[in-house]
């Protein structure tokens, strides 16, 4: 059994694949330096007896971060509660694709592994995939695993928080989906504004890297992360996979033959 743990700057997302098919997913928040490896680790054991996943049945993990100050807490918590060792994704790990960036080192761990894992579910296809979290990220990879990193920007969350931050009269507002541009009152032309300003980037910046990197060649685009489901009804994606980091993950331990 292989766990999975995805760090990113809003949880911890964990996954539980058994032969390479999920079996559970469970999160946990991430304070940044205020998560200890006994609190994770007990977190860990307890949500898998929770899904009557027996801790000692787990032979492979798997780590993707993002917040390199919680590193040491998993790593910790990881050798502490489970006895194993982890496969740390980051620059020099085997991915099966042809990195086209001047500094493959600065490409984050996540884009990687959410790369991998959407060639293992799309594979022979040019793809350019949105992954939308804390920041918005654009990548592209050919059907010949070539990979494009591509724009990030500031995720809708963050937009928020900006907003809220900088603009001492705007008040909070819930991200949801709008069916009207025009707004009634401040809180729904803030939601407007978030929503349709995301959704005409999204389809301005794949646009774009459609023409740049594929021409006129056929394209898959493919949505992930927390935010994906908000432009359910808009159809610009052609996939959505809320799992992709952690389906990278697990490639990514077979690849690197662990």
């Amino acid at each position: 059994m292989d766990l999975c743990l995805d760090v990113g700057n809003s949880h911890v997302v964990a996954g539980v694949y058994l032969f390479g098919e999920l079996q559970a997913t469970f999160r946990y928040p991430t304070i940044q330096t205020l998560v200890t490896s006994d609190q994770l680790g007990l977190f860990l054991l307890q949500a898998l007896r929770e899904r009557d996943l027996d801790p000692k049945a787990v032979k492979r993990i798997g780590l993707c971060s993002v917040v390199p100050s919680l590193d040491y807490s998993i790593l910790s918590a990881c050798q502490k509660y489970f006895n194993q060792s982890v496969f740390v994704v980051k620059a020099g790990v085997k991915t099966g694709l042809n990195i086209r960036v001047k500094h493959p080192q600065e490409v984050g761990a996540d884009r990687i592994a959410s790369a991998v894992g959407a060639l293992q579910r799309l594979p022979n296809k040019n793809l350019i995939v949105i992954d939308l979290g804390t920041a918005t990220t654009f990548c592209a990879i050919s059907k010949e695993k070539d990979y494009y990193a591509g724009p990030i920007t500031a995720g809708l969350r963050l937009s928020m928080s900006a907003l809220q931050q900088h603009a001492a009269l705007l008040p909070a507002a819930n991200i949801v989906p709008c069916s009207s541009v025009m707004g009634t009152n401040t809180e729904e032309n803030i939601q407007s504004g978030l929503f349709f300003g995301h959704l005409e980037m999204i389809s301005g910046i794949v646009s774009r890297v459609h023409n740049e990197v594929f021409l006129n060649e056929s394209v898959t685009i493919v949505g992930t992360g927390g935010f994906v489901g908000l432009f359910e009804q808009e159809k610009i994606f052609d996939e959505t996979m809320q799992d992709l980091v952690l389906q990278g993950i697990v490639a990514l331990l077979d690849k690197n033959s662990l």
